[in-house]
């Protein structure tokens, strides 16, 4: 099958080698020209057969721009494919204005990371069940072998929601190996860390690939001090959380997995200076000056 794919970025240009191992017919674009098979849009549409589809593995912020540049070029009966971390309440409007062309659109969660090029990419599909269909050999390619890593999860909107909710757990997932791995630094009786953690590699209900790469982590770095203790977030936590009170659903894990990202990024925190000062008037407490 033929795919335009557009951002060849860590996850776009993984997938890109992926397809083509599995005999597909790739022609990719990105604004970066040494990485590109194109020098614009308009050339990878024009390298494309009717009835073209074209995948775009891009950052949240400039999906909707590129959308908008690429539809033009496009034909009826053509599909976009947005694989980004794309809000889902954008995919409903998006896929409105292209059906008003004649163009067909999905939303695919694509979850894998810079591993999915050997292990296989997880694929949360949002669309009409023609155009997933039309896409399923690409999607086949892309996931790993066997009967997991792919779901039709619903109508268009229903593919990001899906990973935005996966992003969330991931989160909390994340927290939880975190604050795990604080608590065994601090005890004065364990002196293997980075072998607890592999030990639970095994055997463990605790298991998970999240836990295979801390251990991978802490192999290189055993007590983590070339890194800083800040983390960044890109959006899909704080959308689960916005859904989860739209919905009155108690997401209690990934909530706090969440503020304890915006904690890490406060060098110097107002809030727990107010603790300290309260603590200091109600109590006598002793403070650092």
């Amino acid at each position: 099958m033929q795919l335009g794919l557009v951002g060849l970025g860590r996850m776009g240009g993984n997938m890109r080698e992926r397809l083509r191992a599995a005999g597909h017919d790739v022609v990719g674009y990105d604004r970066h020209p040494e990485v590109s098979d194109v020098t614009s849009l308009g050339e990878l549409v024009e390298k494309l057969a009717a009835p073209r589809v074209v995948w775009l593995m891009l950052p949240a912020e400039v999906t909707e721009a590129t959308i908008d540049d690429l539809a033009p070029l496009m034909s009826a009966g053509d599909i976009i494919i947005d694989g980004g971390n794309s809000r889902f309440s954008a995919d409903g409007p998006r896929a409105a204005r292209l059906g008003e062309r004649g163009i067909g659109y999905l939303d695919v969660g694509v979850s894998g990371g810079i591993w999915g090029r050997k292990n296989g990419y997880a694929l949360m599909v949002g669309g009409d069940p023609e155009h997933v269909s039309r896409c399923q050999p690409i999607f086949d390619a892309l996931k790993p072998p066997g009967e997991f890593g792919f779901v039709h999860a619903g109508p268009v909107g229903a593919g990001h929601y899906a990973k935005m909710v996966h992003n969330g757990i991931e989160y909390g997932m994340m927290q939880a190996y975190a604050e795990g791995y604080e608590l065994l630094t601090k005890c004065e009786l364990v002196t293997n860390v980075p072998g607890v953690f592999k030990s639970w590699r095994s055997g463990s209900v605790v298991q998970s690939w999240l836990l295979e790469l801390f251990d991978r982590a802490l192999d290189a770095d055993p007590d983590l001090s070339s890194l800083p203790p800040y983390a960044e977030d890109t959006g899909e936590g704080r959308w689960t959380v916005d859904e989860a009170i739209r919905l009155a659903v108690p997401v209690n894990v990934i909530a706090a997995s969440l503020f304890a990202r915006f904690a890490s990024r406060e060098e110097d925190s107002p809030a727990l200076k107010a603790v300290a000062a309260l603590r200091e008037q109600f109590g006598g407490h002793k403070v650092k000056r």
